[in-house]
This record gives C-alpha cells, sequence and structure tokens, in this order.
C-alpha cells in the first residue's frame, strides 16, 4: 500500500471520527437543552425558524441567567409571602378580580426579591424559562387571564384558574423548585 492511499485511508477516518464527535456533541447540548427548559425547548423551537434558531436563543438565555444573582429567600421573607398569598386567596371570595391582580403583582414581587428581573412580560418568561420551564405554562395562562380581567372579560371560573396557575409558579419561586438552597454566608 503506498503512503498515498495510506494517508487518504488515515484522513478519511480522522474525518469520519471529527464528525462523530461532532454529532455526540451537538446531541449532548439538545439532550441538556431539553432536560432543562422542559416543554419549553419545544415551545421555543416551534415559535422560532428552526432548532439551531431556537438553540441559539436558549443558550442566551442561559448565558443571561447565568449572570442574574438568584438567590434563596431569607427565612423571613419566605414566611411574609406565605402569609401575603394566604391574604390574596381570601381576598378572592369578594374580590376575584382583584386578588387575580394581586397575586401577579405578589408573583412580580417574589421574582425581583430573588434577583430575577422584572421589566416586562416577555423578558420574565425568558428570565424563568431557564429554571422554571416546567411551571411557565401555568404562567402564561395566569397572565392571560389577568389581562383578560383587566378589560372585565374573565369570568370567575377563568379568575379561579388564574389563581391556581399563579399559586404554581408562585410555590416553586417560593421554595426554588423543592432543590435545597445553598447556603450563603
Amino acid at each position: 500500500m503506498s503512503t498515498g492511499m495510506l494517508l487518504a485511508i488515515i484522513i478519511a477516518i480522522v474525518v469520519v471520527l471529527a464528525l462523530a464527535a461532532v454529532a455526540v456533541s451537538l446531541m449532548r447540548r439538545r439532550r441538556h437543552l431539553r432536560d432543562r427548559f422542559g416543554p419549553e425547548y419545544e415551545r421555543t423551537v416551534e415559535e422560532s425558524d428552526g432548532r439551531r434558531t431556537a438553540e441559539r436563543e436558549l443558550r442566551e438565555r442561559e448565558k443571561r441567567h447565568d449572570a442574574l444573582d438568584i438567590k434563596p429567600l431569607p427565612p423571613v421573607s419566605h414566611d411574609r409571602y406565605t402569609r401575603e398569598w394566604s391574604s390574596v386567596q381570601e381576598e378572592f371570595v369578594d374580590r376575584p378580580q382583584d386578588a387575580v391582580h394581586d397575586a401577579d403583582r405578589l408573583v412580580t414581587s417574589l421574582m425581583h426579591d430573588r434577583g430575577y428581573p422584572t421589566e416586562g412580560f416577555e423578558q420574565q418568561m425568558k428570565d424563568l424559562s431557564v429554571e422554571h420551564g416546567r411551571t411557565l405554562e401555568h404562567y402564561r395562562a395566569a397572565h392571560e387571564v389577568e389581562s383578560l380581567s383587566t378589560r372585565s372579560r374573565a369570568t370567575t371560573e377563568q379568575l379561579r384558574g388564574a389563581m391556581v396557575h399563579y399559586r404554581t409558579l408562585f410555590d416553586e419561586l417560593l421554595t426554588d423548585g423543592g432543590r435545597a438552597q445553598p447556603s450563603r454566608s
């Protein structure tokens, strides 16, 4: 076998191995994004011009999120939020629209105290998607009803549903999804 032929075979093997490494890397990255973002991964892919664009967007969300100072609540704040939520739930009996608006404000306040920026709903959704992708549909549904309520177009049943949806995100933000919080000294 000539040196040229041997070199061609080696180059072909190296190219195949490099392509396999790239494919494995892409599959791992995609699996990481699916695991991290949950249902938000597929939603972003559906709303994008393609999987690559969606995955680039999700990686940008991760970078932005990693730069944020997301922190656990001190016990006194945790207790205060728990009491405020109870108050909002009690308010629902007599003033359901007001209760939904107050639930929205309470969730936004909780996000802010945890370290999430709260400059607009779409950005809130993107920032939350990194750690709370599995509960975002609850937040979207609650926000939609809250918007209807602002125009006095939400039914009592929709308002009740919004409270349930807000509660799901509220609980996850309050407990950080049940994950143990690192202690910060």
